[in-house]
């Protein structure tokens, strides 16, 4: 992302440190993407270098086929592991099965 700041562990100008928590305030985290859930397979991996093995991932359905797949239980996060989740569905020909997601943790 192109307005992706990360601060040095060591500390960083207080310019920078001010850029950063405003950036959150404006709910800028750089926890959150958008996925188009892979055709022809049952999942699909995304990776993040934000993920860990405690985190949670919710997702919103962006299409009208998403929407479906979750209203039928068929979507859910099958593995959070480091630096990727897994994403369990259904296994047919649509490639308009978009999701928003936000993760935390």
């Amino acid at each position: 992302m192109a307005d992706t700041l990360e601060l040095p562990v060591q500390g960083a100008e207080a310019r920078a440190v001010a850029l950063a928590v405003n950036q959150c305030i404006r709910g800028k985290t750089n926890n959150s993407g958008r996925l188009t859930l892979n055709a022809g397979v049952g999942s699909t991996t995304i990776s993040t270098k934000l993920c860990g093995t405690t985190s949670k991932v919710i997702l919103f359905p962006e299409s009208a086929n998403a929407a479906a797949e979750l209203g039928a239980g068929t979507i859910y996060i099958s593995a959070y592991n480091s630096g990727s989740f897994v994403v369990t569905h259904a296994n047919n020909a649509q490639t308009d099965r978009t999701y928003g997601w936000v993760l935390v943790g």
